[in-house]
């Protein structure tokens, strides 16, 4: 006999997806600083009741995400000059660490892999396509620091980077780019050469110079 899915199963389920769904998006810099979001809105783009809807939100503000003012309006935070100066300081300090960590780990196999995915910043360059370069940056940094074997740590630095997705796209903006992030290479150099500090330095940088030129 088949064993139908209770009801709060189905919303669970749903509210799970449309929670990934729309981490991802502000994570990768689909949407604006300050954009409003709404419950209905975000329903019907993901095609489920406010329930699921309602509980994403939750979770998202509580990633700080999203911000929920005393009116009740969710957007996506605009961030003050001090408030991307301690997530670039995070980034430094949480990054550098994780890819201290898997210096020990990184074979010649996850550079080649890293090399690769630094290639293909230039047909996203091409296409001018902001969201395909925050979504590839971070591929190239998430798949070195999978090799630190620190879960935790690497949880708190995607949190950081969710905050700051919405930021990332004005700052793809702001630069112009028409290379792969210049740091990338020496990250790569570090890692081919076994140098730890250089390796930390070039994490570094790479972490928070673009950040802090968005402080006006």
């Amino acid at each position: 006999m088949m064993i139908q899915p209770r009801p709060q199963d189905n919303t669970t389920a749903a509210h799970e997806r449309v929670y990934r769904a729309l981490r991802t998006r502000i994570m990768h810099g689909e949407i604006a600083p300050g954009e409003a979001l709404t419950l209905r809105g975000i329903g019907k783009s993901y095609d489920v009741s406010m329930t699921p809807a309602r509980e994403a939100v939750r979770r998202l503000v509580a990633e700080g995400a999203l911000f929920l003012s005393s009116s009740g309006r969710v957007s996506t935070p605009e961030l003050s000059n001090e408030r991307i100066e301690e997530l670039a300081t995070l980034r430094a300090l949480l990054e550098a660490e994780l890819a201290s960590r898997a210096l020990p780990r990184a074979h010649f196999a996850l550079i080649e892999r890293l090399e690769t995915i630094n290639q293909g910043f230039h047909q996203v360059i091409a296409r001018h396509d902001a969201t395909g370069y925050i979504r590839m940056n971070l591929e190239f940094h998430r798949t070195l620091y999978l090799r630190a074997q620190a879960p935790a740590m690497l949880a708190m630095t995607e949190t950081v980077w969710l905050q700051l997705g919405p930021t990332m796209r004005a700052l793809y903006g702001r630069l112009n780019r028409t290379d792969p992030p210049a740091h990338h290479k020496l990250i790569l150099a570090a890692l081919k050469a076994g140098d730890e500090p250089g390796l930390r330095l070039a994490v570094r940088a790479d972490s928070t110079q673009g950040l802090r030129m968005l402080k006006g």
